[in-house]
């Protein structure tokens, strides 16, 4: 279980109600990268090229819910090799695993924010990327009513 809400140095959670929201899927290794303020998004993925002003993070492991969510402050194109905030070890980490594209946006983040209820995975988890609003993120207790809340 993860326990950054109840740290005394957590961020408040006090975006807007109405803050558009993007949903994404992270392995352990993606959302570490998330903590350190980044999330690489193969370029022919729909997500880069959307508008929203927060990101959200389901993590499939070691919880299997949406735990956090974070301001995106910025967006960076990057090719492999290229200028940009990822090293060959993100590259490796992140973007490897999952496809064999050489150009990817770098969402980079502010401050992860913790839920004050995560909201659990009762059934087969985050696909692709869900859009949705913060107040459905706080408002959802599972997977399957924040389904019925966003936009896939």
């Amino acid at each position: 279980m993860d326990l950054d809400r109840f740290a005394a140095d957590t961020p408040a959670d006090d975006a807007p109600a109405d803050g558009r929201v993007c949903v994404v899927a992270t392995q352990p290794d993606t959302f570490e990268r998330c903590r350190a303020g980044l999330y690489p998004s193969p370029q022919s993925y729909r997500r880069t090229r959307r508008s929203f002003e927060w990101m959200a993070f389901y993590r499939t492991a070691p919880v299997s819910a949406v735990t956090h969510y974070a301001r995106v402050t910025d967006r960076v194109d990057q090719t492999r090799g290229g200028p940009g905030p990822m090293d060959e070890d993100d590259w490796a980490a992140t973007i490897d695993p999952f496809s064999d594209t050489e150009a990817v946006t770098v969402f980079e983040l502010g401050d992860l924010v913790p839920l004050d209820a995560p909201v659990g995975n009762d059934g087969t988890g985050v696909r692709g990327a869900w859009y949705c609003s913060i107040a459905d993120l706080r408002a959802a207790e599972t997977l399957s009513a924040l389904a019925e809340r966003a936009e896939t």
